[in-house]
Formats: C-alpha cells, sequence, structure tokens
C-alpha cells in the first residue's frame, strides 16, 4: 500500500481499520474529518510528517488476520452490521454509564467538580445519540437498503419525501460534528480518561469504560462518514427515478 503526504486520512482507515490506532495515538481525527491529507494534519497539528509516515508505513507491512473489509462490503449489509452492532453497543453503554456517573458526582463531586461537567457533556452526548441512531434507523438506512435492492432488481425507485438522500447525510454529518466536540469535551475533562490517584475501582472503571465508548463512537462515525455515506450518495446518481 502506497502512503504518501498525498493520503487522504479517511481512505486509509477505510481501507484497513488499523491505522486508526496511529491517528488516535496522535489525537488526529479521522472520522469526522477524514477528507485531509497525511500533509494537512501534520501541517495543522504541528506533526513531524515523517514520522507519521513512517509509522503508518510500518504498520502497513504487518498482516492483519482480523481485518473487515468494510470499503466493498453491500452498503445495506453495512448499515446493517452499524446498526446491530455500533447502535446497540452504544445504547448499552449509555444505559450502563449513567448511572456510574451520577453515583461518582455524589461520591467525589466535592474533591472533583469536573464530574459535574463530564456528567452532563454526556447527558447531552447520551441525548443526541438517540435521535440520530433513531433518525437513521426510520429514515437513512431504510432508503439505502431500498436503493440496494432497487439496484439489484434495475428498477425505478420513487423520489423520497426528502428529495435526495444527499439532504439526510448532510444533517447527519452536522450531527456527528457535534457528537466528535462532546466527545473530545469527555476526554479533556477527565485528563484523556485519566482517574484521579487514590480512587475507587468504579472510577476506573467507569474512565475506562467511557474510553472504550468514544473509540466504538469513532469506528462508527467513520464507517458511516468515509465509507457508507459517500457510497450511498453515489449509488443513488446510478438509479432512475420516477
Amino acid at each position: 500500500m502506497q502512503i504518501t503526504k498525498h493520503t487522504y486520512i479517511g481512505q486509509l482507515v477505510a481501507i484497513d481499520y488499523k491505522f486508526a490506532s496511529i491517528f488516535q495515538n496522535h489525537k488526529i481525527d479521522f472520522f469526522c474529518n477524514g477528507n485531509r491529507s497525511i500533509e494537512e494534519v501534520t501541517t495543522e497539528q504541528n506533526i513531524d510528517i515523517n514520522k507519521l509516515i513512517t509509522q503508518l508505513k510500518n504498520l502497513s507491512s504487518k498482516k492483519n488476520h482480523t481485518k473487515k473489509d468494510f470499503q466493498n462490503w453491500p452498503l445495506d449489509i453495512l448499515a446493517d452490521y452499524i446498526e446491530k452492532n455500533h447502535h446497540r453497543f452504544t445504547e448499552n453503554k449509555i444505559s450502563e454509564l449513567k448511572p456510574l456517573l451520577h453515583e461518582l458526582v455524589e461520591q467525589y463531586n466535592s474533591s472533583y467538580p469536573e464530574l459535574i461537567e463530564i456528567l452532563e457533556a454526556f447527558h447531552l452526548c447520551a441525548g443526541e445519540m438517540a435521535s440520530h441512531m433513531k433518525k437513521e434507523e426510520i429514515i437513512l438506512f431504510p432508503f439505502i437498503r431500498k436503493m440496494v435492492k432497487t439496484k439489484k432488481s434495475s428498477s425505478n425507485i420513487t423520489t423520497p419525501h426528502f428529495g435526495t438522500v444527499e439532504n439526510p447525510v448532510r444533517m447527519m454529518l452536522h450531527e456527528h460534528d457535534v457528537q466528535s466536540k462532546l466527545l473530545q469535551k469527555l476526554s479533556d475533562l477527565s485528563n484523556n480518561y485519566t482517574p484521579p490517584s487514590g480512587v475507587s475501582k468504579t472510577y476506573s472503571d467507569v474512565y475506562k469504560t467511557m474510553q472504550i465508548f468514544e473509540k466504538d463512537m469513532q469506528k462508527h462515525i467513520h464507517l458511516e462518514n468515509n465509507i457508507l455515506f459517500p457510497k450511498a450518495i453515489v449509488l443513488e446518481k446510478t438509479l432512475d427515478k420516477e
């Protein structure tokens, strides 16, 4: 795989998700802002471009036996995967974390007042995600599945009430940006999910779970922003509409 300063970071992660780990280590947003080249992100964040490219090339040379080739999955299958895996995971982690964060606030807010802000930011993120995922499951994903079915049958597709798939996609991209900022706020407030010394195991476990939640959200958003949505837009352009 050829990796140069002109390589787009979102495309690289779309080819193989293992590259996400390097971008995560450098705090490079590959999921919401993947349409930037390596040269652009290293310049913006004052990162040594040669060092980053070397790290990416070294990782590229390692075999990845667990690789899922999301880039070449049929779009209906990818939509199903996102819904059944990432949507359900997000819902479960939100249900798990909410009471635990309330517990931490009650026990530790006098010593660590940032916990109140963390709780507020997480509640906001949870509410945004619940609404966001419901819109995808009710509006966007069914239309993507319908487009795939229409393409296979070589039939016409009725123009949806939202006009074009680009309209709900545009809304989802905006909401992803909002969620990304909330995730960054949670990371900043928690010192990158580093618990203070001497706190309970519950405190440490909550931070660890929040970090897992963030990484899953990054992959979730990446699969949509960098693969599902662009391909859905391209697919729609190949269909005849009634």
